[in-house]
């Protein structure tokens, strides 16, 4: 079974020729590793000891959370959702130009 992007695609275990795995593996690697730096900005890289870089059977990388317990999960999800509203929060507030064309009063 795989999904649009193939990331449910089975792990490459035997290697194939003219597949790129190399390139795949090391942007997860990098992935894996922003991901690992922010957990532990925030404390939380005990909540996921199988963090790891992969790479799938078309050589794309993956990065794998692994068995984690369920209140990581949720609150993996509520720092997605918090970043979100954050980041829709500052696209709603008037940029400083527009503030100064607000103060501006119209004669």
């Amino acid at each position: 079974m795989t999904d649009r992007r193939g990331v449910v695609a089975k792990r490459a275990e035997n290697l194939m020729p003219g597949v790129p795995y190399v390139r795949g593996w090391v942007r997860a690697r990098r992935g894996a590793e922003t991901l690992a730096l922010q957990l532990a900005a925030l404390g939380l890289e005990s909540d996921f000891p199988g963090l790891s870089a992969d790479v799938n059977v078309f050589g794309d990388g993956m990065v794998s959370l692994g068995s984690i317990r369920p209140e990581a999960a949720a609150l993996l999800a509520e720092l997605i959702a918090s970043g979100l509203a954050a980041e829709m929060t500052d696209r709603a507030a008037p940029t400083p130009s527009e503030r100064d064309h607000r103060d501006t009063p119209v004669t």
